[in-house]
């Protein structure tokens, strides 16, 4: 019996190895329009529903009330087969107008509003600030004293380790949170 050369068997299998690649693509494309009408159905669209530029896997579509409905497609980098708009047309949401009889608030209502939003701020923030002072301290860098009933029983200490450390933790994230809502007021 005599072996062909490894490219002549090459040359016989590309052919079902293109094809195998071609059903794999197609049938995502199929797969992720089922999804694009199984999120539709789900959204409540009654329209086709339009592929929102720049946002990755969004989609928009009118609901029966006449609204507008967001949903995600996941898997989906563009416009998919049975979407109705294409990437190069962007899709604009309507600014709703603010009615005749809207109440509005004088600029300085506003202000006195924005002063004791700042001032409530504040208050929490040095309020969180005392707290992560407290618990740093006792968590200690990561070594805080052993307690009587830890010292037979190395596994509480470790718990009692990680929940000051996730203390630590949130008041850290609290505080930043804090920082970013004052420097927003205006």
């Amino acid at each position: 019996m005599q072996r062909r050369p490894q490219w002549q068997r090459a040359r016989e299998v590309a052919p079902w190895i293109c094809a195998g690649l071609l059903f794999v693509v197609l049938d995502a494309s199929v797969a992720s329009a089922a999804s694009l009408s199984e999120k539709a159905r789900e959204s409540g669209c009654v329209s086709k529903p339009v592929f929102v530029t720049g946002s990755g896997n969004m989609y928009k579509c009118a609901t029966q009330s006449g609204a507008s409905s967001y949903f995600n497609v996941p898997g989906a980098d563009g416009p998919l087969p049975g979407s109705s708009a294409s990437a190069s047309q962007p899709v604009r949401s309507a600014k709703a107008a603010t009615p005749a009889g809207f109440p509005r608030v004088d600029a300085d209502t506003q202000k006195g509003r924005d002063d004791m939003r700042r001032k409530v701020l504040s208050e929490e923030l040095t309020s969180e600030e005392k707290l992560l002072a407290e618990s740093r301290a006792l968590y200690a860098d990561g070594a805080p004293p052993l307690l009587p009933e830890e010292k037979a029983d190395a596994e509480k200490y470790r718990a009692r380790i990680a929940r000051l450390r996730q203390t630590v933790s949130v008041h850290e994230k609290n505080i930043e949170a804090l920082k970013k809502e004052l420097a927003a007021i205006k």
